[in-house]
This record gives structure tokens, sequence and C-alpha cells, in this order.
């Protein structure tokens, strides 16, 4: 593991992304999508979604492995880019 001066993290690290959006038919794909384009080993059984109690919007997790800050500033850009998402953590 190395630690970027400019982060806490040590990387690679396993990080979860939280993603928020409308609950629409395919917000979930969408979600993947965007993260897919910075991370080669995405697969399903990382990624967990949950629905609002009013069902209005719908939170998705993607568990990844991390590889540099890099890499997480950009997929926290492209999430920020997007319409569709409401909030990212």
């Amino acid at each position: 593991m190395v630690r970027q001066p400019d982060s806490l993290l040590e990387f690679p690290c396993d990080f979860p992304i939280k993603v928020m959006g409308a609950n629409e038919p395919d917000f979930v794909a969408h979600a993947r999508d965007l993260v897919a384009t910075h991370v080669d080993d995405l697969v399903a059984a990382n990624i967990d979604s949950r629905v609002s109690r009013n069902g209005r919007f719908v939170a998705v997790t993607l568990r990844i492995q991390a590889r540099s800050r890099a890499q997480l500033d950009a997929i926290y850009r492209s999430l920020a880019d997007s319409e569709r998402v409401l909030m990212a953590l």
C-alpha cells in the first residue's frame, strides 16, 4: 500500500461510493456506467441499491478497489457532472 501525499487513504483500498438520484428504472445502470468508465473491475456483486421510504429516490452503493486519489477525483467529477445525480458521497 502506498499513501499519497495529498490523501489520508492508502492505495489501493476498498472504497464505497454512494450515489443518490430519482427512482427511475435505469438510474442504477446510469450510476454504474458513470463509475465503470474509471474502474476496470466493477462487478455487479459490488453494487447495492435501496429505494427511499416514499419511493421517490434511490441510493446506489458501489464498492470499488480505488487505485489513486486522482481516480477517485475523476469518479466524483463524472458524478457531479451528471444532471441525474442528486448527491454523491
